[in-house]
C-alpha cells in the first residue's frame, strides 16, 4: 500500500516520474473475446487451447497455435525460459492491472506504456472480414482501457487500431484516446490493410501530428501470418524493418506534408541508428542533385526531428547517444517478455547508465517518454 506524504495544505506531495518503461506487454487472458464480443462472433473468436507443452492461442485463419512462453516469462529460472508455458504459470499482472503495479513496484518501475501480445495481435489485424476485425480490435481495446483504470497516472495502454482503412482507424483512435489511461496508437500494418504505406493513409498521419501524439511500430509492420515461435534466438534482427519504414515515410513525403509527426519504434533498439544516418546521408549527398530528391534537410535531420527509439539493453546506443540524439531515446524492459530483467531491473540500469549525466539519464528513463505522451508525469510522495 502506497503511504503518500501530505504538504501543510493537505494535498499529495508530487515527485516526477523516474523511470518508466516505453514497451511493456499486457498477456491477454483466455476469455478476453469470449466474454466482450456478440454472440455472432464467439465461435469465430480467438481462444486459448491446451496442448501438451502449454497453452497457445488458436485464431481464425492462423495455421500454428500462437503460443506465448517467451511472452511472459520474466523473472523465470533461465532453464524454464521456453517457448511453451501453462497458463497457470503467467504472472497475474499480465492480465489484472492492480497485481501489475505491484510487479511494477518490485522492481521500481514508476509507469509503463502497454503493447498487445504480436503474433496474437498480428493474427487478428490479417483477417479479411473486416466487421469481425473490429469487433475484435474494440473488445481488445475496451479490454485494456479497463486494465489501465485502475491507475491512469502509472498504466498508459496503447491503441491498437484496425487495418480496415484510414476511416476505421481514425475512429477507432479518437474512441479511445477519450479514455483514462490511452495514450497513443500502435499498428500492426498500415491502416489500408497492407505493409506498404499508401497516400489514404495520410489522414491518419494527419490527425496524429495535429493533435501531437506519436503513432508506434512494435518491432515491425507485417500482413503476413504469423507462426509458433521456432526460431533459437528470437528477435535478433529487430531493427531491420524500421530501416525500411524510416525511408518509406521519408521518400513518400509523409515528413515534409505533416512536419509535426512523430512516430516511436519499440523494441528495435538504437545502436544502430548513427550508422544508418551516417549510411543515408552519405548516399543522399552524391546522388542529390541528379536526382533531385524532394527535402528540405539531409535524411539525418529529419530522423531526429521525427522518430524515437526504445531499447532494452544497449549499451553501444548508450555509448553514443549523442549521434542517436538523447531526446529520441526511450529506454524500456519488455516486461513480462524474455527480454525483461525483473525483478532486477534497478541493477540493469545501474549498469547500462554508469557515467551517463544526470540529466541525460532523466531524459532517457522517462523525460523523453513523458513529453512524447503527454503522461501525468508526476506521482505522490511514498
Amino acid at each position: 500500500m502506497r503511504k503518500i506524504a501530505r504538504t501543510s495544505s493537505g494535498k499529495p506531495e508530487r515527485l516526477p516520474y523516474r523511470i518508466v518503461s516505453a514497451d511493456q506487454h499486457i498477456n491477454e487472458p483466455p476469455d478476453l473475446w469470449a466474454k466482450r464480443v456478440s454472440r455472432k462472433y464467439k465461435d469465430r473468436a480467438p481462444k486459448m487451447k491446451r496442448f501438451e507443452l502449454g497453452e497457445a492461442w488458436i485464431i481464425e485463419g492462423v495455421k500454428d497455435p500462437i503460443n506465448f512462453g517467451a511472452n511472459a516469462c520474466a523473472g523465470l529460472h533461465p532453464e524454464e525460459m521456453k517457448a511453451w508455458l501453462p497458463w497457470d504459470r503467467v504472472r497475474k499482472g499480465g492480465y489484472i492491472g492492480k497485481e501489475r503495479i505491484t510487479e511494477m513496484d518490485a522492481d521500481g518501475i514508476d509507469g509503463a506504456l502497454l503493447f498487445p501480445t504480436p503474433r496474437l495481435s498480428e493474427g487478428i489485424i490479417i483477417n479479411q472480414d473486416h466487421a469481425f476485425q473490429l469487433e475484435m480490435v474494440r473488445a481488445y481495446n475496451d479490454w485494456l482501457a479497463e486494465y489501465v483504470s485502475c491507475a491512469p497516472d502509472r498504466l498508459f495502454g496503447m491503441i491498437w487500431l484496425p487495418a480496415t482503412g484510414v476511416k476505421d482507424a481514425i475512429r477507432e483512435f479518437e474512441r479511445c484516446i477519450k479514455m483514462p489511461g490511452m495514450v497513443g496508437p500502435v499498428i500492426n500494418c498500415y491502416p489500408n490493410g497492407t505493409a506498404e504505406l499508401k497516400p489514404s493513409d495520410d489522414a491518419l498521419w494527419g490527425l496524429l501530428a495535429e493533435a501531437d501524439i506519436p503513432l508506434n511500430i512494435h518491432v515491425s509492420l507485417t500482413d503476413k501470418e504469423p507462426t509458433r515461435h521456432t526460431e533459437k534466438l528470437p528477435g535478433s534482427t529487430r531493427n531491420r524493418d524500421a530501416e525500411r519504414r524510416m525511408l518509406e515515410f521519408l521518400w513518400s513525403g509523409a515528413l515534409n506534408r505533416f512536419p509535426n509527426f512523430k512516430l516511436t519504434f519499440a523494441e528495435v533498439d538504437a545502436g544502430w541508428v548513427p550508422f544508418f544516418k551516417e549510411q543515408i546521408d552519405n548516399r543522399y549527398n552524391r546522388f542529390s542533385k541528379a536526382a533531385k530528391f524532394d527535402l528540405t534537410m539531409p535524411p539525418s535531420e529529419y530522423f531526429e526531428k521525427h522518430f524515437s527509439y526504445a531499447y532494452i539493453t544497449d549499451a553501444y546506443a548508450i555509448r553514443n547517444r549523442d549521434l542517436i540524439g538523447v531526446k529520441n531515446l526511450m529506454w524500456s524492459d519488455d516486461y513480462p517478455h524474455v527480454g525483461a530483467d525483473w525483478p532486477f531491473t534497478q541493477r540493469s540500469l545501474s549498469q547500462y547508465m554508469a557515467g551517463v549525466p544526470a540529466d541525460e539519464r532523466e531524459l532517457i528513463l522517462a523525460g523523453n517518454v513523458t513529453r512524447l505522451y503527454k503522461l501525468p508525469g508526476m506521482l505522490p510522495r511514498t
